[in-house]
């Protein structure tokens, strides 16, 4: 299976949770059947992969940076992410 194994997760998973009834924009009993075939078969029942790769240390600061500057984020999301800057970066 292509793709990034979380997405392909996350999809199904997305599947399952979406109401089913005769409205045609509801997901099928069908597709919630295969969903949970896939997860079954596929995924050890949906469980999402380590990420082994190393992430880019500079990507990582950038972001958490943006965080603590975004007028969108949570006091406390940005005081994450100061504290995650400080102890794992020096920041």
């Amino acid at each position: 299976m292509s793709g990034n194994a979380g997405n392909v997760i996350g999809g199904h998973k997305a599947t399952l949770n979406n109401p089913s009834s005769a409205n045609s924009s509801d997901v099928s009993d069908g597709a919630k059947q295969h969903s949970r075939d896939v997860l079954d078969n596929e995924f050890d029942g949906g469980k999402i992969p380590e990420n082994k790769v190393e992430k880019n240390p500079g990507n990582v600061i950038g972001g958490l940076k943006a965080t603590t500057k975004n007028p969108n984020v949570s006091d406390e999301a940005k005081e994450n992410a100061q504290e995650r800057l400080r102890n794992e970066y020096g920041q």
